[in-house]
């Protein structure tokens, strides 16, 4: 539910391209619940307004003269934590540089070219308007250092059914183990804690986080360091074994595959999938074909729905499925409608995840 007018969701924009600075206030002000308080052109300046007026929401780029966004960003959230989205250049530099900016604390992204800028922020008006209203909603609280948040992607909304057909039979169940994660806004923290909690020796994991491409293979090598069990960002084929966890690549759509005993994952193209792609009803789907009960699924903080049918099509396949619940979540979209819908079978705080995956090695 969106603000009444009168009430509307307060913006700073603080950005050193004047065209960012104007195109995203025009596109902002169009909404009837958002107002743009101010834009800026970088923190230094920032920093005098808010000394007068303090934004709901503010929408930041990274890299800008006298004080770059991230130094910005940990100043916010180590004095009046805040929703901060960043509007980040979609690049592999860009990708660590806003993997940082996450890390310190951001709700969303909303990545931008180098070429095509003023087109491009107004043919992803609708994003750009929906990721400020999820921000608005984010729990910050849950966004201490070393979190993190997911992009919000706006498009035409297809279903799995555009990827593959839903399970017809339950799998046999095997000792061979596979944990599906789903999740969006606020994610990269919530797997921050959960990966970081399991042992080397725990079940083959597959995961969706939205994120845009070059994100992702950035995000699973710093997780990579952080973690005892080894995560990458996965690739076509590779397979799916105790102690791995894989991350599907922006951009690219990611299904579990069975052969013989052994799972392993196909990375495709395709549209998108309730506007994501990767797109976490597409795996979940996949999952609960081609595992079955073999398989926990879990779905966590993210806003929309993608993944409450998946989660639904999963448990209906013998599969262990979880929610996480409203008190850990930055946003309790996603985990809402999956219990909304039935899918989930358990609601379970962040904090226990970690020993529900170890509980499928049982």
């Amino acid at each position: 539910m969106t603000r009444a007018a009168d009430n509307p969701i307060r913006v700073m924009v603080v950005d050193d391209s004047a065209v960012v600075r104007q195109v995203v206030t025009g596109l902002l002000q169009a909404a009837p619940d958002i107002e743009v308080m101010a834009a800026v052109s970088d923190p230094v300046l920032a920093i005098e307004r808010l000394k007068t007026a303090w934004p709901d929401v503010i929408v930041l780029d990274v890299e800008m003269p006298r004080m770059d966004g991230i130094t910005f960003l940990r100043m916010i959230m180590s004095q009046r934590p805040t929703p901060v989205v960043i509007c980040s250049t979609l690049t592999e530099k860009g990708a660590k540089t806003t993997l940082e900016a996450m890390s310190a604390g951001a709700v969303a992204i909303v990545t931008k070219p180098k070429l095509g800028l003023k087109q491009f922020l107004q043919d992803a008006s609708d994003e750009l308007v929906s990721t400020v209203r999820a921000a608005a909603r984010a729990n910050v609280r849950r966004l201490a250092p070393g979190s993190g948040a997911a992009p919000v992607v706006a498009s035409a909304k297809h279903t799995a059914d555009a990827i593959l057909p839903a399970a017809t039979r339950a799998m046999t169940t095997t000792t061979e183990r596979v944990v599906a994660l789903g999740t969006s806004t606020g994610g990269t923290q919530a797997l921050e804690e959960v990966l970081t909690a399991l042992p080397r020796v725990s079940p083959g994991i597959v995961i969706v986080q939205h994120m845009p491409e070059k994100f992702t293979a950035a995000f699973a090598a710093r997780l990579d360091t952080l973690c005892h069990i080894t995560v990458k960002e996965a690739e076509h084929n590779d397979r799916v074994v105790p102690g791995r966890a894989l991350i599907a690549p922006g951009g690219r759509h990611m299904l579990l595959k069975r052969s013989g005993a052994q799972y392993h994952v196909e990375v495709v193209d395709g549209p998108l999938v309730n506007r994501h792609r990767p797109s976490v009803d597409v795996l979940f789907r996949s999952v609960a074909k081609s595992a079955g009960a073999n398989a926990l699924g879990v779905i966590m903080t993210g806003m929309g729905d993608d993944g409450a049918a998946g989660l639904l099509e999963m448990r209906n396949q013998g599969a262990r499925t979880l929610a996480q619940d409203e008190e850990s979540c930055v946003v309790f979209g996603m985990p809402k409608e999956a219990i909304k819908r039935g899918g989930a079978e358990r609601v379970v705080a962040l904090s226990g995840i970690a020993s529900e995956i170890q509980r499928q090695l049982l």
